[in-house]
Order: structure tokens, then sequence, then C-alpha cells
């Protein structure tokens, strides 16, 4: 457990996060960032494709300038890959202090604090700003004491030499999938690669499609496991997580209904089933959010749950700030004692200047 009592404590690396620790770093507040991934920015490396311009957009009618110029994107595209290659360099230079593959998992309260808890150990802080953006895997619903798994293969290397099994069936794990056969076939390794998804129909691109069948020609050792479903965690007599994957079914007359399955350790095990919002973490942390009705909500849509944020974007949990995409198409603003849905774009933009906001509340707040 962390001894130190931190002013600020920011889930998340990406843009939003980033500027806030920028920020904090320039105006002598503590701070620590917190990112699950491996480097900064993982998220947009995650879902920008290769080559992707990066712009430095902003919406027509916003009257602010990039509040944090630097890192403002180049006023001229360049791409991703460039942009996330200058965000190293400018963490290195400014010693921002970040702390990466650590999952964040809830927030306590303490008397004169709060307590951040995560797989790394516990950590305090005076404020804490969640934002972590709006593409959060979902989690791969089983039932018994089954762990979380991974979301992507960082390193196919750690699957060389072992049965490994892809869930999903989108370009995602196509493209797992890809990595890992080929990893396997230039080590030799004749363990095969299990790719199931609970439809019938795997259902990726033309380009997907041809680079996967060009990888099976070569050699790469795959077995397709239409219509399977995860249906158990279960621990095996080594005390080893495993996931209980169902892929026949057969109903019987007498109720008793027959089925096969596989059994694979969890730590071989990579689950690309797709992102959801951020309302189950706001629902986990206590954070209020709000229904749209019809005629109220511009932006979303009728029945979608947005956050209720004040104007400097505190929650309705004392001491938690949300900004960047986690409230993004849009949010709730509580202004002059009124409720108002507020226009919100997912732009890097709208993430720093967040930001920008959000620490100049704290300074204010905490007298510095």
């Amino acid at each position: 457990m962390s001894a130190e009592l931190y002013d600020v404590i920011i889930i998340g690396g990406g843009p939003a996060g980033l500027a806030t620790a920028y920020l904090c770093h320039k105006y002598g507040l503590s701070y620590l960032v917190l990112e699950s991934g491996k480097a900064p920015f993982q998220g947009i490396a995650n879902t920008y494709p290769q080559g992707k311009l990066v712009y430095a957009s902003k919406p027509k009618d916003a009257p602010e300038p990039f509040l944090v110029d630097e890192l403002r994107p180049p006023d001229k595209p360049v791409t991703v890959e460039s942009y996330l290659q200058y965000v190293q360099h400018f963490v290195q230079h400014e010693n921002l202090h970040i702390r990466t593959e650590v999952a964040f998992e809830n927030i306590q309260d303490e008397r004169d604090c709060l307590t951040i808890l995560t797989d790394k150990g516990r950590f305090k802080a005076r404020k804490v700003v969640l934002a972590f953006g709006s593409s959060i895997p979902r989690e791969l619903s089983v039932y018994g004491d089954a762990k979380m798994v991974a979301k992507n293969v960082d390193d196919p290397t750690k699957y060389v030499g072992v049965k490994t099994l892809v869930i999903g069936g989108g370009n995602t794990a196509a493209d797992v999938v890809i990595a890992i056969l080929k990893t396997k076939r230039e080590c030799n390794d004749t363990q095969p690669v299990y790719w199931a998804h609970k439809s019938e129909k795997f259902d990726v691109n033309k380009e997907t499609a041809q680079r996967l069948g060009e990888e099976i020609l070569l050699g790469g050792n795959i077995r397709l496991l239409p219509g399977a479903q995860p249906r158990i965690g279960e621990v095996d007599d080594e005390g080893v997580d495993r996931l209980v994957i169902r892929i026949n079914e057969f109903k019987q007359a007498d109720g008793i209904d027959l089925y096969h399955a596989l059994s694979f350790p969890m730590q071989n095990v990579i689950a690309c089933i797709g992102s959801q919002g951020p309302v189950p973490i706001f629902d986990k942390l206590g954070v209020q959010t709000i229904s749209c009705t019809a005629g109220v909500c511009r932006v979303a849509k009728e029945g979608d749950r947005l956050v209720l944020l004040s104007a400097e974007f505190e929650s309705t949990r004392k001491g938690v700030y949300v900004v960047g995409g986690a409230i993004s198409p849009s949010y709730m603003k509580i202004s002059e004692g009124s409720i108002q849905e507020e226009k919100h774009p997912n732009l890097i933009y709208t993430a720093i200047n967040d930001a920008y906001h959000v620490v100049e509340a704290i300074r204010g707040k905490l007298g510095k």
C-alpha cells in the first residue's frame, strides 16, 4: 500500500489523463497517473487503425482554444504513430509520474481522503480524476470463481506451446488469432488456436479474412468453434482458474440435457468481445447518472444514462471528477439550480480542456 497521500490520482493515461498530470506537475500538485495499458495513450493506440491521421479538431462553436498547447496535435495532420511518439517523448521530457499496467478496481471514502483500490495495491489521494475514456472492454460474464481474462494480445509468444482459446467473432478477435497463429508457426509450435464465437457465423471484413486465409495456408493450426458459449469458471484440483466453454448441446426429452465442452486455463484465454461505456463503473463507484427521457435529451437517445456533473466536472461522489471520453457524447450538467444535457464531443480538444478546468477547480479547493 502506498504511504504517500497525493493531491490528485488520475485514472487513465489518455489525452485527458496526461493533460491533468501535466497541469498538476506544472502547478506543484502531487499526483500519480494509473494506466491499465502498457504505455500512455494505450486506448488510442488500440483503437486507431495503423496510419490513421490525427487532427487538431475542435467544435465549430467552441469558444476556447486548446488550453494545454503542449498536447495539441499539429495543425497539419500526422499519423497516429507520429503523434504517439511525440506523446512518449513529452512524458519523458516532463518526467510525468505514471504507473502502467495497473487495473483500477474501486474507491473507498476515508476520513480525510479517498483510497483507490487497484490490482497493484492501494493509493491515497485528496481528489480523484476519472479519465479512463469510453472504450472499456466488456467483461466475460461467467459463473464461479473465474477471474478477468485478457482483452488483447500484447505478447503472442506467451501462447507458444499451449492450446489457446480466443473468444469473439469480429475483426479484433481475428487479428489476435492471426498474430498467435503466425508466432506459433514461426516457432514450429503445433498446438492449435481455438477460435470460438457465440454465433454460427464469424463476421470479419474482406482484408482480415484474406490475411487469416493466408496464415492458414502457410500452416497456421486453427480450430473453429462456431456457436460456442462460455458457461462457467472453475478452479481445478491444482488450483488453476479455468474457463469451461460449451461447444455442443443436445436437448433430451427427460429434461437432462447433454453437452460437449472444452476447459482452458484462464491464462490461455483471450476475450475480444467488444467495448462498453463507463456506466457500469459509475454504478460501482456510486456516481449518479440520469436516464434520458423524450423531449429532454438532444444528443443522447431516450433511455441512455448520462453521468451527472457540476460545472467543474465534479461528480455526485465528493472529490471524484470525470473528464474526457468517459462523459461523451454528452452528460447532465448541474448549472444554476437546473439540470440539462450538455454536448461533449469525444475529441482530444475536449479531453484536454476538461483537464484544464478540473485542475483549476482542484487548485482552488486545495488552496494551491
